[in-house]
């Protein structure tokens, strides 16, 4: 359907009242806008610097920050205020008050660095650990040892214990032993014959300290197991908060990193009253480096354990904390050994993170490989494990650590900020948190404090000016994506107990930072990756919510408020739980439509296997298959189908389940649907201009295209089920498809031909108006250059700042739709202005931006705002031997954690350089 037939039919539906004139962007509140990280180094704040930093960021487009105290600047002991203190509590008061009063949001950490711990964790709350002894011993001789904790560090502990003492013979013949040792360690017990081996087992504890911990927070880390460690780790914010939230939005708790902690004092009778049997018997399994069959069901229903502890124990009690106090929790799951879709699912707000930089096809995109991390990339599945639980559970949030170590220190510009964001929006998530901003009070000089692994999204960055361009996109972008529901119509099961049934090590982490060993070898990941490049959207789930889930309609849902889905796919594995396979069945019974991949082989775990292993048969030769062609088997039951086949692809096509055609062209994109339409937001990552038809499988009577970048809308040209498009590598679009009718939308204007472009070679006059650490004088240039290209002036290899480019452009004639100012290269982002009048700003690639409307016949005036990065003035501090770096504990370190120091570094080209072009551009009619 052509647009001018949509305008007609604006016109009779009008006629009979169904026509309402609307905005097409959803109304934004704080939400929509990014929220960044705050780090109080010290606690050193005042209303002084509060009030100053919350007014800058309120104004940059901000819409909240997350408090997280950490270590402090030396030289500002005296400002000090110790966390959770009455001084402390009233900061936090005056900051949520002042941030009200900006209708501004304030999360903070249940902690001060990370994971969380200090001062209240005593040694019973303390992270614990299983500390294992061996000794042989064969009959008819004497025992002489004693069985007593070796370990020096752990020998002072008051809580330390003997917990397991089992005996081995050769024949793996086991005798619990651990009534039969004295109070001095004694053996009250002689071998019948053989030779044995005794595993003795102590509870201990991993020492390890909270990490970058502020004042009044330093302490051992928890306990995330223990029940009581959770609740009289909370007691201290109770009696700090009393029956006030203090205006917190959500409580949050940052990843798990406790190390080597894996086990707590009442792990035995957990372990045998949630598995069936005690694991005294079998200690050796799980101790030992043999890698059997026995070894792997031991080690699987000891993961299990740890998480059905960390997600009852701590995550659930965290959230019900949480709820208390009249606020929201929100939790990085990652990094713990808990199944990470439960944990995300178990609070309100599931937090994913990403580390380092990505690598994108963009041309002109600025990757340098010796400013990134060279071990870390964000995985894009990885990140879907928060969303995909926000998602079937109905949560409308979703939050993301974003841009962390993106790339060296001073060194990111917002251009690289950008496709990183999209990935993260991509995939399904919808509220990004910078990382970040590090509170400096009002009067210490640049750069101000900085926090070691951070993007600078601070004021002193010189870089701050054209903020607003990467906050108002990333804003209306997510006003889209925090509306209605998701809409990925395929759930991918997630086969932990494969993770869990390796007998290799003990317990299993799941972290951001080693995928490559958990997640991408795995067969889910390859069909995660090959399904969503065809053009399919899914979400995961796990055994919880598969027990969870109903079907209706033909549809699945886990929860009334969740997404609604077509499918469920069981990728390949060899471990299901028999309790799984019958919930899967029952799903297939009431309408669902489920794809295997492969027969499951087994069950996991080691209680009454034979019994489990016959059920599992049972259940599945209660499928009735029927051969189909190409290998596949297909059976209808129920008011459902079940599909066997290797080929998932197939399968899918065998249910008639439509893809997304329109990633054929390279284009990526997350839809979402609302009362009436559907969002596609749609990014093109690709190296190439997109000017086509593009399919949907969704359509709406009226399509409108959306600019996420700068507002702009209007309705877009269609043609059987597809909508023309007109995208540059970079750059992104958001398409509303609605079954109502609006009025008052114009018009999408396509560029459908250009005139030979008007090069700007003519003189331009160089200017500074900001920066430092001083500015350089003003200089004339007959053809534009970067401002560092005239090294025989000082000043300008060491200034970060604002540069202005001004120069008059004789316009004979003004007889195109617009005008398109395209930039060769900047260095990093501009604010244009023409005639006086702000035509917005260049951030990103590609550097272009339209100036039609503010262009008149004959004489114009443009002037370019220029920022760059702050290296440069970095690099001149250092060669300087400035001091700007005096922090206590990690001080600063490069982004391969050495000392810092830019004194080396190569001046970073700043301005502009190449041509810049007015290019005419005639809008199709």
């Amino acid at each position: 359907m052509k647009i001018k037939n949509i305008v007609s039919l604006s016109l009779i539906c009008f006629a009979f009242g169904n026509i309402s004139a609307q905005n097409p962007w959803p109304q934004t509140t704080e939400t929509a806008k990014p929220w960044t990280r705050w780090w109080w180094m010290g606690n050193a704040a005042d209303e002084k610097g509060l009030d100053k930093q919350l007014t800058t960021l309120n104004k940059a487009g901000f819409g909240g920050v997350e408090i997280v105290p950490i270590y402090g600047a030396k030289g500002f002991e005296k400002q000090y205020l110790t966390y959770l203190s009455p001084e402390w509590m009233k900061m936090l008061q005056f900051t949520t008050s002042k941030a009200k009063s900006l209708s501004m949001g304030v999360d903070m950490s249940v902690g001060t660095g990370w994971p969380i711990g200090g001062p209240q964790v005593d040694e019973q709350d303390a992270a614990t650990k299983m500390i294992v002894q061996t000794y042989t011993i064969s009959s008819g001789e004497k025992f002489s040892d004693k069985i007593v904790l070796k370990d020096e560090k752990q020998k002072n502990l008051k809580t330390v214990k003997l917990n397991i003492v089992t005996a081995y013979n050769e024949k793996n013949e086991a005798v619990v032993l651990t009534d039969k040792i004295n109070a001095d360690g004694t053996l009250n017990w002689k071998p019948g014959s053989g030779k044995w081996t005794v595993y003795a087992v102590f509870v201990g504890k991993t020492l390890q300290k909270v990490k970058r911990a502020a004042p009044g927070g330093e302490g051992y880390t928890l306990d995330h197991f223990s029940p009581e460690a959770t609740k009289d780790y909370l007691k201290t914010f109770d009696k700090a908060f009393g029956n006030s939230n203090y205006g917190i939005r959500s409580f949050f708790n940052d990843s798990y990193e406790v190390y080597n902690a894996d086990w707590t004092p009442d792990f035995l009778n957990e372990f045998k009253k949630r598995r069936g049997y005690d694991l005294s018997p079998f200690i050796k399994y799980l101790v030992s480096n043999e890698e059997n069959e026995t070894a792997g069901r031991v080690k699987s229903d000891y993961r299990e354990t740890l998480n059905e502890l960390i997600l009852t124990n701590f995550t659930k009690d965290f959230t019900n904390w949480a709820h208390s106090k009249n606020s929201k929790n929100t939790n990085q799951a990652h990094g713990s050994p808990g199944n990470l879709l439960d944990l995300y699912a178990a609070v309100d707000i599931p937090e994913s993170e990403t580390f380092g930089s990505s690598i994108f096809e963009i041309p002109g995109l600025k990757r340098d490989t010796a400013d990134i991390q060279k071990s870390d990339m964000p995985d894009f599945n990885m990140l879907k494990f928060a969303s995909s639980a926000a998602n079937v559970t109905g949560k409308k949030l979703t939050s993301n650590e974003t841009f962390t170590w993106l790339t060296e220190h001073f060194k990111t510009s917002w251009s690289q900020a950008k496709p990183e964001v999209e990935q993260v929006f991509l995939s399904g998530i919808n509220h990004v948190f910078y990382h970040g901003t590090t509170y400096t009070p009002a009067d210490v000089k640049f750069p101000g404090w900085l926090f070691y692994a951070s993007v600078n999204f601070v004021p002193e960055n010189s870089l701050w000016p054209n903020i607003k361009g990467l906050n108002s996109y990333i804003e209306r972008t997510q006003s889209v994506l925090q509306s209605g529901k998701s809409d990925n119509e395929l759930l991918m099961y997630w086969p932990i107990y494969d993770q869990w049934a390796s007998p290799k090590g003990k317990d299993v982490t799941f972290k951001v930072h080693n995928v490559e060993k958990w997640l991408v070898p795995t067969p889910m990941y390859e069909n995660m990756n090959k399904l969503s490049k065809m053009g399919y959207s899914l979400d995961m789930i796990s055994d919880k919510m598969i027990g969870e889930s109903k079907s209706e309609n033909q549809k699945i849902q886990v929860s009334k408020e969740g997404s609604a889905y077509q499918v469920l796919i069981i990728p390949e594995l060899t471990y299901l739980p028999e309790s799984t396979l019958k919930s899967i069945i029952d799903l297939a019974q009431n309408g669902a439509s489920v794809i295997f991949q492969n027969e499951p082989i087994d069950i996991p775990g080691n209680f009454e296997v034979d019994k489990r292993r016959m059920l599992l048969k049972s259940l599945w030769n209660q499928i009735p298959f029927q051969n189909q062609a190409g290998n596949m088997k297909f059976a209808s039951i129920g008011k459902g189908k079940i599909v066997l086949s290797s080929d998932v692809v197939k399968a899918l096509e065998y249910l008639k389940i439509e893809r997304e055609k329109l990633t054929d062209t390279g284009l990526k994109f997350v839809r979402r649907q609302f009362d009436g339409g559907k969002y596609y937001y749609i990014v093109n990552h690709t190296s190439k201009e997109i000017n086509q038809n593009i399919p949907l499988n969704f359509v709406g009577k009226q399509v409108t295209l959306m600019n996420p970048e700068n507002g702009n809308y209007g309705l877009a040209e269609t043609q059987n089920n597809s909508v023309k498009v007109q995208l540059k590598s970079g750059q992104s679009l958001i398409i509303k498809n609605t079954e109502d009718i609006y009025t008052s939308i114009p018009n999408w204007y396509y560029a459908e031909k250009t005139d030979a472009p008007i090069l700007l070679n003519q003189p331009w006059q160089l200017t500074f108006k900001e920066g430092g650490p001083e500015l350089p004088r003003t200089k004339n240039l007959k053809k534009l250059e970067p401002w560092t290209n005239f090294t025989e002036d000082a000043s300008t290899q060491s200034f970060s700042g604002t540069g202005v480019y001004t120069t008059t452009l004789k316009l004979k004639k003004k007889n195109a739709d617009d005008y398109l100012l395209k930039f060769d290269k900047l260095y990093e982002s501009a604010k244009v202005i023409v005639n006086g009048q702000d035509a917005g700003i260049v951030w990103s690639l590609p550097y272009e931006i339209n100036i039609g409307k503010y262009l008149k016949k004959e004489k114009n005036t443009i002037q370019i705002e220029v920022c760059n990065l702050m290296a440069n003035r970095i690099r001149d501090m250092d060669q300087k031997k400035i001091q700007w770096r005096n922090y206590h504990e990690i001080n600063f370190v490069n982004i391969n954690y050495k000392p810092f120091d830019a004194s080396n570094w190569k001046v970073q080209p700043s301005g502009l350089d190449g041509e810049i072009q007015l290019i005419p551009i005639h809008y199709s009619k």
